[in-house]
């Protein structure tokens, strides 16, 4: 799908990309989750499948934070409080530390919950404020939606499969 311009396109490709990780990791076996054996966001490390899902629930619950401070007539830190551009690598880290408790399961229901609520809040605008006013720099909101939930499904899709194929569970 092409990048997202409307508030229908945005509630489509969030959808579909996560169906389609969803049905990516369903039939990882629970033992292999936890082992470090898969390129990390940082360079020269390594990450598990939990930990890549912590990314996910983390760039998720970003989101719906900044979200939440913008409707309050604020602007929230970008990329979060004590974070700046060049330093995601250290943010993924830290989204890797805060679910490293949570199993496989529980960091797949926090997902569910992370998406549906993002699905709820996208429902919730309307295009105007979605796709029509600048929100950081040139992007509007939307777009900075698009670029920590249906953009990086991909990419985990992406990690998943090759690591699967390693694996020897395709």
């Amino acid at each position: 799908m092409a990048v997202p311009t409307s508030k229908a396109e945005l509630l489509a490709d969030i959808r579909s990309t996560y169906k389609k990780l969803v049905e990516d990791i369903k039939d990882i076996p629970e033992d292999l989750t936890e082992i470090k054996n898969m390129p990390g966001h940082v360079k020269d490390t390594q990450m598990s499948v939990c930990n890549l899902l912590a990314y996910l629930i983390g760039w998720g619950n970003l989101v719906l934070k900044w979200h939440r401070i913008s409707s309050l007539g604020k602007m929230p830190d970008l990329y979060d409080t004590g974070y700046k551009m060049n330093e995601l690598g250290a943010l993924a880290q830290r989204f890797y530390k805060d679910y490293e408790k949570d199993d496989f399961q529980t960091l797949r229901d926090k997902l569910e919950l992370v998406v549906g609520e993002i699905l709820a809040m996208v429902e919730s605008m309307d295009n105007k404020d979605l796709y029509e006013v600048e929100w950081h720099g040139k992007y509007p909101f939307g777009r900075m939606v698009q670029f920590n939930t249906s953009s990086p499904y991909k990419n985990a899709r992406g990690r998943i499969r090759k690591w699967k194929k390693e694996q020897g569970l395709t």
